[in-house]
């Protein structure tokens, strides 16, 4: 039994603000929250929050931990003054590059990373052409060495072998949603790391990876996460090739339903969104990706039913993602306040539900013990009303003292519970070689 206590509770949907709390944590759940709870628990550990933001943990719904090695990349790079040559020159070089040492380094250091930044979750979506089986049980020991909780896919895609990379990549997110299931019938070990049906994007799977990707959908029960019209191209493929809108090519296909994850949707027809919103999916927004290629801007975030935010790679600062999303959104001429984007953070763990079969988001008893804990002292009330704009004003990655997952710290007082200089310092000598190997690919 666990006790926080004296913190003041925040909770972002709906939206709450109260001092004074106790958060009893029995084993991986919440037991009991409310004011003056530590003495009915003696035998409790006590830890005293002094006053801190306690909040349900913080959600990255979609990165790419395989870019977690690319960060100051000095390789060979060639110019690329578009979308797909941003794609064909450096990422998808890189995950060519990788192999199981690089694998697990990236995927346990972005592990690392997401914590400190606050998070308690992040939803993954992995590539590796050259290292596919297997793959994702090396990213699993990163999420778990970590105590990060999450999900990851391999990315189902035929770009560099055809037909025999389409199997393996599908053949690859079965077995690993098997694994996930026979972990979680012995109970042995946290269940901390769930699994998708992954592809990299409609415009390099053919409808015969469509159609297995759709068996492996009905076979293990998980849902798909995929990017969709991240470009324009992925839509003007998909007119020329299929007759058909994105989302209703995969539709088609049973792939759209309340578990599916698509990442960025900037160019999604009105008929697709409808599809989306009427099977009950997710689009999840990805505001410094966007900016960063050059694609665009989704102008129609407003017309989805469930949006949540990710970082597609680009770290797993879910506070400096928001401020992006809103501020470009802003910028844009976008009629939504922070209070908008709140909600879209705190749906991560809406997505979290779905796919556990659990409670998150909420301090109520019953939901997972999965809290991120700050140390943010405001020079203005901090209120229920205005808690959306402290987060969009306010609030920063640099504020996160300690993050708790499944009732266990992971990391307390700005600290992890193992020495973490010797992992930083091979993924340096790893980061090193996969960026030689980079260049020696074409």
């Amino acid at each position: 039994m666990l006790v926080l206590r004296n913190a003041t509770a925040v909770q972002f949907e709906p939206a709450l603000i109260k001092e004074g709390v106790d958060i009893v944590i029995d084993g991986d759940k919440i037991r009991e929250v409310g004011a003056n709870l530590a003495a009915n628990y003696p035998d409790a550990v006590i830890k005293d929050m002094a006053g801190k933001l306690v909040m349900p943990g913080i959600v990255c719904s979609h990165n790419h931990f395989y870019s977690g090695l690319a960060r100051g990349i000095m390789a060979d790079i060639k110019p690329s003054p578009d979308f797909i040559s941003i794609l064909k020159n450096l990422w998808w070089r890189m995950d060519r590059a990788l192999d199981e040492e690089a694998v697990y380094y990236s995927g346990l250091i972005c592990s690392l990373e997401a914590i400190k930044c606050g998070c308690s979750a992040v939803i993954d979506h992995h590539a590796s052409p050259n290292y596919i089986a297997g793959s994702l049980s090396t990213l699993r020991k990163g999420f778990m060495k970590a105590g990060l909780r999450g999900m990851t896919c391999f990315e189902t895609t035929d770009r560099n072998h055809g037909m025999k990379e389409m199997v393996a990549g599908v053949e690859e997110n079965i077995a690993f949603a098997q694994l996930i299931d026979s972990a979680k019938a012995k109970g042995d070990e946290p269940y901390l790391v769930e699994a998708h049906i992954g592809a990299h994007a409609p415009f390099t799977v053919t409808n015969d990876g469509l159609s297995m990707m759709a068996e492996a959908v009905q076979a293990t029960g998980r849902g798909i996460h995929v990017h969709v019209a991240e470009d324009r191209y992925d839509v003007t493929h998909s007119h020329h090739h299929y007759s058909q809108d994105i989302v209703e090519r995969l539709d088609s296909f049973g792939l759209i339903n309340e578990k599916t994850l698509l990442a960025h949707g900037l160019f999604l027809s009105e008929k697709d969104i409808a599809i989306l919103n009427a099977k009950n999916g997710f689009l999840v927004h990805n505001a410094r990706s966007n900016m960063n290629n050059n694609v665009g801007y989704n102008d129609r975030l407003m017309r989805f039913q469930h949006v949540a935010l990710g970082t597609d790679g680009i770290g797993a600062d879910m506070f400096e993602e928001l401020k992006f999303a809103f501020f470009k959104h802003r910028d844009a001429g976008g009629p939504l306040w922070p209070d908008s984007f709140l909600r879209h953070l705190w749906n991560g763990n809406e997505i979290l539900a779905r796919n556990f079969g659990a409670k998150f988001g909420r301090l109520d008893a019953g939901n997972k013990a999965d809290l991120t804990i700050l140390d943010y002292t405001s020079p203005t009330p901090l209120v229920a009303d205005n808690l959306a704009g402290h987060v969009a004003f306010g609030f920063n990655a640099g504020n996160v003292n300690s993050v708790v997952v499944e009732g266990r710290f992971v990391y307390e007082d700005r600290a992890f519970p193992f020495d973490v200089a010797p992992i930083y310092a091979e993924a340096r000598k790893v980061a090193k070689r996969l960026w030689q190997t980079m260049d020696k690919l074409d």
